[in-house]
């Protein structure tokens, strides 16, 4: 934390030295963010607004054109058709090793540009913001840090909440889109034993 290289950490090579593939990496970001979509505009059909039960004039004989509830689309106050609905899905499927290479794509990428890097400890006595704030001075940090923590850590959540350009995760939650919105990734030493321990037994 005070900006010293105590030493380099071996990394597997099939999730930090994979070759990137900006069609699969474009691919896993459009599928997470429409999976995190959700329709909130929903508009009402004439079968779901009230009233318009009665015909409002007889068939024929009035001279006007027939109608045959006042809730008709063409009717103020009438229903909408082909409006946004609330059911729309917008989920996109990708599979689970696809999006995991991405993954690895990305992260691959940040340690060929210097920008990933572990922390050999984290001190959270005192549980201050200023302190994780001078330690960002003195880390070879560019502008956005990701953060990426072993497990739950409430005191240091306490000392990054308050610093706009930090994001505090798990090792277990580490996403594609974490990954790309941030300049520099910062992994605690555990947290990076953690997340490769993780997709060691998957192929």
């Amino acid at each position: 934390m005070d900006g010293a290289k105590v030493g380099e950490l071996p990394v597997s090579a099939r999730v930090f030295g994979v070759k990137p593939n900006p069609a699969l990496v474009h691919e896993a970001v459009l599928a997470q963010r429409a999976n995190a979509r959700h329709a909130i505009a929903n508009t009402k059909t004439r079968g779901e607004v009230r009233g318009g039960g009665k015909k409002p004039w007889k068939q024929k004989g009035t001279g006007r054109a027939r109608q045959g509830s006042i809730r008709s689309p063409q009717w103020i106050g009438g229903g909408i058709t082909f409006g946004p609905l609330s059911a729309r899905n917008f989920s996109v499927k990708i599979n689970r090793k696809a999006k995991q290479k991405a993954l690895f794509m990305v992260l691959s990428d940040k340690v060929t540009q210097g920008k990933l890097f572990a922390l050999e400890s984290v001190t959270t006595t005192p549980t201050k913001t200023k302190l994780m704030a001078t330690a960002f001075k003195k880390l070879p940090i560019e502008k956005t840090v990701l953060l990426i923590s072993a497990g739950p850590s409430p005191e240091l959540m306490r000392m990054v909440r308050n610093l706009p350009f930090v994001k505090l995760i798990t090792a277990k939650s580490v996403s594609i889109m974490d990954v790309l919105s941030y300049r520099t990734v910062i992994f605690e030493k555990d947290a990076l034993t953690t997340f490769e321990q993780m997709y060691s037994s998957s192929s």
